[in-house]
């Protein structure tokens, strides 16, 4: 069976469930998935047809784990089907052309960091889950949030992910391994 590597890296646990989506999404096409959090071992990309990494932006970066793997194992990600996901509160801003240009530079930043070139990059709205925050974080992004006029109930947490897209990516990035296989 063809295999897929789903490599994630997460602060608050919200990319753990976009790297299960997909997963869930590529293993409904007929493909083998491996999900690992980027840290917790030191996967391989031997015997996998692609590979998709999964990270969010916090502080205008990914997480350290994330960057060190994909610097790591950038030459073998080019051999074959690769896909950036960035989880990321500022998608929700797309109408704010500095928000957009600020993205595109944290992505950008990552990318020549670690000298990757994905087949694809992919944008995907995370969560804001302020019950899970400690005072200062909910604070903090409860400020950041109200400037561009998202959730402010500090109660509850805000979930802004298409999942309904996030499958369609899933299957888009699907009908890529054949070729490569």
């Amino acid at each position: 069976m063809t295999r897929v590597l789903v490599l994630y890296g997460t602060t608050d646990g919200h990319t753990r469930q976009v790297a299960d989506a997909i997963s869930e999404a590529l293993a409904l096409g007929g493909l083998d998935t491996t999900v690992i959090e980027a840290g917790t071992m030191a996967p391989q990309l031997r015997g996998y047809a692609g590979t998709i990494v999964a990270a969010s932006v916090h502080a205008g970066r990914y997480q350290k784990d994330v960057e060190h793997w994909v610097r790591a194992h950038a030459a073998e990600l080019a051999a074959q089907p690769s896909a950036f996901v960035s989880v990321s509160l500022a998608v929700l801003a797309k109408s704010n052309p500095k928000t957009t240009a600020d993205l595109e530079a944290v992505v950008a930043r990552f990318l020549a960091t670690t000298g990757w070139r994905p087949t694809v990059v992919k944008h995907v709205a995370g969560a804001l889950l302020y019950t899970r925050y400690g005072i200062f974080k909910r604070w903090m992004m409860k400020r950041i949030v109200a400037r561009s006029g998202g959730a402010t109930d500090t109660s509850k947490d805000y979930d802004y992910t298409d999942w309904a897209d996030l499958r369609a990516f899933a299957n888009e990035f699907r009908r890529r391994i054949p070729a490569a296989a």
